[in-house]
């Protein structure tokens, strides 16, 4: 498994192994709200601003052709750095705007970061062509630029395009990467395993549970998005 099983954690989706829980920290957002935020606000402030700020994110694209905003909102986590945009959206339920985007944000960096290892992921979970592959656009047996080239269609399209369909496309893919997950941990229980192994067992285990919940995560926002509901 190595560097090929993925989890979960407070800032999204982690290679294990990596020794590393969130990617480096590039730049800030407006120090005001930074200090703002370090400062402890209120967390009914934090939970409005979180709504606020995610719908009018949404919002500004939606009504954009401005080629660069789209740009500066695909890269806004890349640009400000984890953290910061964590304090606004990572405690956000999964039911609500803001902790979607946190989630697809999340899987976009994840994707880019371990492209060559969820690659490998794929072509284990979706051996032939599904209809997993059609939803979520991706190739048989993708190259990882194919699954960066993915990542940002994920997240632009639920910008520019159908929300709902987007996070479909998400949904589909996680659940694709936990059969390749699945895979590589039978593949290990068919052998005798030492105790670090049998750990990485484990380890992979909790990952598929989180993908699959992550997936139901996007497919219930997906439903939500339709009926008007996600806020």
């Amino acid at each position: 498994m190595g560097s090929s099983s993925i989890r979960s954690s407070r800032t999204g989706f982690v290679a294990s192994g990596t020794g590393a829980s969130r990617p480096s920290r590039p730049g800030q957002l407006d120090p005001a709200i930074a200090d703002q935020l370090s400062g402890g606000m209120d967390p009914q402030q934090i939970s409005e601003m979180s709504h606020v700020s995610a719908a009018s994110l949404l919002d500004r694209v939606h009504h954009s052709a401005d080629p660069a905003i789209v740009k500066r909102v695909l890269t806004l986590v890349d640009r400000e750095g984890v953290d910061v945009v964590a304090e606004l959206w990572s405690d956000s339920d999964p039911d609500s705007l803001p902790g979607i985007l946190w989630r697809l944000y999340m899987l976009r960096s994840w994707m880019r970061r371990d492209a060559d290892g969820i690659s490998r992921l794929w072509r284990l979970g979706e051996p032939t062509d599904t209809a997993a592959s059609a939803i979520a656009g991706v190739d048989q047996a993708p190259e990882a630029d194919d699954i960066i080239r993915t990542a940002d269609s994920i997240l632009s399209g639920a910008f520019t395009g159908d929300f709902a369909i987007a996070l479909e496309r998400a949904g589909a893919f996680c659940d694709v990467i936990a059969r390749g997950i699945k895979t590589t941990i039978r593949d290990a229980q068919s052998r005798q395993l030492d105790d670090q192994e049998a750990k990485e067992v484990d380890a992979a285990q909790r990952t598929v549970n989180s993908l699959n919940q992550t997936a139901r995560d996007f497919m219930r926002g997906a439903s939500l998005w339709r009926r008007g509901r996600l806020e």
